[in-house]
């Protein structure tokens, strides 16, 4: 990619400069998300005209437009400015079909990749006959156990980390490429919280920490929970941190978009159990059978 720049730490005033003109919809175009998944897939940038565009490569070793052109470009246009290595889109929302049909190219429903975005309210309060599983859940963690949440400070992170190594240790996560890189992204978003502004919350339990969630504003309104892990051997602490941070450390949006459910069935239920107010769907031009734009590479595992 010769005429486009690897995504590092330099670029963040001048990604962060775009998305604030021009607020993403999708859960990808954070500076956070771009860059703290980079070990498993690599992100270019590219500035045509008034525009940026996020770039990423198939198996192939073709161009993929990752997300819509921030700005005024055209898909068509961007297809154009690309060139002969131009291989198609993915991660586009839904509203942007027709600039597909403009440009010749064909759209595929990205079901996998679908953001589900929550009311706020909804998740702080479980309120109705429909949350009644998850206010049970929760009344039986803290009947159970001493639960505290605190907001997640620089001087939690050691913490932090040593909890995600050990609940990556109970998942055998080297046995698991999607496991691995999201441990090495986990590992970055702590190492950069303070520089990137992160938000995030954690539950003590008994003393000590055993959940926390990282999140930070996307659009207006709206924030992006990048992460979340909480230790499978205490009942409803998962639902728990959930309640939790949605009260305390989101009480300033309306929405939070909670990303995708990858395709993986468990995930998918567990998102659909919480009734999104609305997801965020996406289009690909790439065939259902096409291989993951991330590496299979184990070796940032712990």
């Amino acid at each position: 990619m010769p005429d486009n720049h690897l995504l590092t730490q330099d670029a963040r005033p001048l990604v962060n400069a775009y998305l604030a003109a021009r607020p993403p919809e999708i859960s990808e175009h954070t500076f956070t998300n771009l860059f703290v998944w980079r070990h498993g897939r690599p992100v270019f940038y590219r500035e045509i005209g008034d525009s940026l565009v996020f770039l990423v490569q198939d198996a192939a070793g073709g161009t993929l437009l990752f997300g819509p052109p921030v700005g005024t470009l055209t898909i068509r246009e961007a297809a154009t400015a690309l060139g002969e290595k131009f291989a198609g889109v993915v991660r586009l929302p839904i509203g942007l079909r027709d600039q597909l049909r403009e440009a010749g190219l064909p759209a595929q429903a990205d079901r996998a990749n679908a953001d589900y975005v929550y009311r706020v309210e909804d998740l702080a309060e479980l309120a109705g006959r429909r949350y009644a599983k998850k206010r049970n859940r929760i009344k039986q963690c803290l009947a159970s156990h001493r639960c505290e949440y605190e907001s997640l400070t620089e001087n939690l992170i050691p913490e932090c980390i040593a909890l995600q190594e050990e609940w990556c240790r109970l998942r055998n996560c080297p046995q698991e490429p999607g496991l691995c890189h999201e441990f090495t992204a986990i590992g970055e978003a702590f190492t950069l919280f303070r520089e990137f502004s992160l938000i995030g919350g954690a539950i003590r339990v008994d003393g000590m920490l055993r959940a926390f969630a990282i999140a930070e504003p996307l659009r207006p309104g709206t924030a992006v929970w990048h992460f979340e892990k909480a230790m499978p051997d205490i009942p409803g602490l998962g639902q728990l941190i959930t309640n939790w941070f949605a009260r305390h450390g989101l009480a300033g949006f309306e929405y939070v978009n909670r990303e995708q459910d990858l395709g993986i069935p468990g995930l998918r239920q567990a998102k659909e159990s919480y009734f999104p107010d609305h997801l965020v769907e996406k289009l690909t031009t790439l065939p259902p059978d096409s291989p993951p734009q991330f590496t299979p590479n184990r070796s940032f595992c712990i």
